[in-house]
């Protein structure tokens, strides 16, 4: 899928399927409730997919997180199901991008899932996925994943992204940044407390790659759905009512990085009702 923003261009580059469990997925709300839009297998796991966003903007070519990657091992796969971890590099090719000609890649997050791709490994050694290309992430997102607790040590993994730094291809970011005149990061707190979006706005057309803002499109339909990954629940209530204020006003192309039914959709109002319309 290729969406056209104004003098944007966003290619849809698929990657990985793998499997969550579904308490975490949807937090307090009432297995009663999400298993009618969401089956289980028998460990209680959800599917899952991870849609990245590749935009060219002003001669860039800039990626929006990089999944699991190719790192894992085979505990790892079997406990998440994870299928196909090199399918992101695959659909990259598939439009005719390597790794060397991505220029920048914007983490929404250090969560192992949306940065594992960031590097990879090269005999002994583990480097950048993407050689040429400068990593952009939030400043206090860096000292959370620099520093995890007992809560988030399993999903901050050094090796996603102390090579980066080291081989000094990493940026930190204070707070709301411009990337290029149509594109920029916004921090929307909430899934951690640095957790960024990245707003694509061009000719009076909008996007927004929501990272784990909102996973699935329900989750944005439904402020009150948070996952019980996010740390500070309550703010990523109020970081998605702004949100879809905004989305509604502007008309804004929602992409998603994990909704297996949809990659891409348009909110809806109708009654004090709001729906994703997918594209």
């Amino acid at each position: 899928m290729q969406i056209q923003i104004g003098n944007v261009t966003v290619h849809h580059v698929l990657g990985e399927n793998f499997r969550a469990d579904g308490g975490g997925h949807f937090g307090l709300v009432p297995k009663v409730l999400w298993q009618r839009i969401a089956s289980t297998d028998e460990s209680n796991r959800v599917s899952m997919v991870f849609h990245g966003w590749l935009i060219e903007s002003a001669g860039r070519r800039i990626l929006v997180d990089t999944g699991h990657g190719t790192k894992l091992d085979d505990k790892f796969k079997r406990h998440f199901a994870v299928e196909e971890d090199d399918r992101l590099l695959v659909s990259l090719a598939a439009i005719g991008v390597s790794p060397q000609e991505v220029d920048i890649v914007i983490n929404t997050h250090l969560h192992a899932d949306h940065c594992g791709g960031n590097t990879r490994r090269q005999g002994d050694q583990i480097v950048a996925a993407f050689p040429n290309a400068e990593y952009w992430v939030q400043r206090l997102e860096y000292a959370d994943a620099l520093f995890p607790n007992e809560r988030t040590r399993a999903t901050y993994l050094a090796e996603n992204f102390r090579p980066l730094e080291e081989s000094g291809q990493l940026r930190l970011l204070y707070g709301d940044t411009r990337v290029t005149p149509e594109v920029r990061c916004l921090v929307t707190r909430g899934h951690t407390r640095a957790h960024q979006c990245v707003v694509i706005e061009s000719e009076g057309q909008a996007a927004i790659c929501l990272g784990d803002l909102a996973p699935w499109a329900v989750h944005f339909e439904r402020l009150a759905w948070v996952p019980a990954y996010d740390v500070e629940p309550l703010e990523t209530i109020e970081t998605k009512r702004r949100v879809r204020d905004w989305a509604l006003e502007t008309g804004a192309i929602l992409l998603f990085d994990h909704d297996p039914r949809m990659a891409a959709g348009i909110l809806r109002e109708e009654d004090g009702c709001f729906k994703v319309e997918p594209i």
